[in-house]
Order: C-alpha cells, then sequence, then structure tokens
C-alpha cells in the first residue's frame, strides 16, 4: 500500500476525530484536525504520536519508532507504526488515535500559554518592559484589552508613542507582523489614531 492510499484508509477508519488535513511533514505526511498533528505517514505506513494509551500497548506489542533523517543523524521520533493487529481492530486503533490527538491538543495549549509577550510579531523586550509597566503581564491580558486600551495606557505613560505603536500592537495580537495588517484594519486604526490625537489636543488647548 502506497502513502496515498494509507492517507485515505486513516482517514476513513479515524473520520470520528473530526475533519483530518494532509499535509507534507518529514518527507511524509502529517494528519491533523483543527491544524493539531497527531499522526504521520511515510512509505505507506501509519505512524501515531505516542501517548499513554499507546505507551501501554507497546508493553505487549512491539511496534517500531519512526526514524528521519535529520543532515546526516538519525532522528527517532515519538510516534510509533501501527501494525496489522491494530488495523484489525478499528475501535482500538481509534481509541488510541483519540488519545494522541488529545495529548497532541494539551501539549499545543501549552506552548501557546507560555509564550511571553516578547515573543509575539512586532513586540519585543522592551515593548513587554513597557506593557509590564501598565498591567499587562501575559499575552492572555494583552488579548483581553485589546490594541487601543493598551496604547491609550502607554500613551499616558509617553505621549511620543504614535500610530506605528498601535499598529505594532494589533499586528501583535492577530499574529500579524504589522505590515501584513489587512486594509480596513489599518484604516479603522487609523481613523481611530487621528480622532484620538485631535481630542488630545482640543484637551491641552
Amino acid at each position: 500500500m502506497d502513502s496515498y492510499q494509507r492517507i485515505i484508509q486513516s482517514k476513513q477508519q479515524l473520520a470520528a476525530l473530526g475533519n483530518i488535513t494532509v499535509r507534507s511533514q518529514f518527507g511524509g505526511y502529517s494528519l491533523a484536525v483543527e491544524k493539531v498533528v497527531f499522526a504521520l505517514v511515510t512509505e505507506g505506513e501509519l505512524y501515531l504520536r505516542a501517548s499513554e494509551p499507546l505507551k501501554r500497548y507497546l508493553r505487549t506489542q512491539s511496534l517500531p519508532a519512526l526514524v528521519i533523517d535529520k543532515r546526516g543523524m538519525a532522528i527517532k521520533l515519538r510516534y510509533y507504526r501501527i501494525d496489522d493487529a491494530l488495523w484489525n481492530n478499528p475501535p482500538l486503533l481509534l481509541t488510541l488515535s483519540q488519545s494522541a490527538l488529545a495529548l497532541a491538543q494539551r501539549q499545543k495549549s501549552a506552548r501557546q500559554n507560555n509564550v511571553r509577550l516578547k515573543d509575539l510579531p512586532n513586540m519585543g523586550i522592551r515593548m513587554e518592559m513597557l506593557l509590564r509597566e501598565i498591567g499587562i503581564n501575559s499575552v492572555c491580558a494583552l488579548r483581553e484589552a485589546g490594541a487601543k486600551r493598551c496604547w491609550l495606557r502607554l500613551r499616558m505613560r509617553n505621549q511620543h508613542l504614535g500610530l506605528n505603536c498601535l499598529m505594532a500592537l494589533q499586528g501583535a495580537i492577530s499574529g500579524h507582523h504589522q505590515a501584513a495588517l489587512p486594509a480596513e484594519i489599518k484604516q479603522e486604526l487609523r481613523d481611530w489614531f487621528n480622532c484620538t490625537v485631535r481630542w488630545e489636543k482640543r484637551g491641552q488647548n
């Protein structure tokens, strides 16, 4: 069986997991649900991410791990080849796949929760320090406050912060470099900025 056929078989047997998408990875293909990878297909074989239920299965059945070549070095991944016994036991295969997906989802969530402000697009250590000074200590707090509110609070401390800072904050929240923000969002922020600055000047007169 080639990889294309194996992918079709996998999607059929694991359809209960949700919409499974496929993309090239590690010289083969990754299988994912909502962009969370839980399995790989290479050379016509399905490899499942190692979760606790799969580890327990490995104590009774020997399944080879996936090995990839990285710059001439053999790297063993924590993915294990599905054997005929599992293909012939669809309920167990589905259970192991569900646990693999759940593990991958937890790991992705943990990575996202550990992201620092400085790691977001347009940010850096200086901006992270400025945001901490106004009580924005996490990515979650930044998103909850929103770009405009954060900018207003930063502006109270530093009148030199302008439109670029506002755009940078919005890009950090939405995951874009500020230059790649959609045109309509840029225009809306520009209009809001100009209006806010006019009100500031009126208040100073």
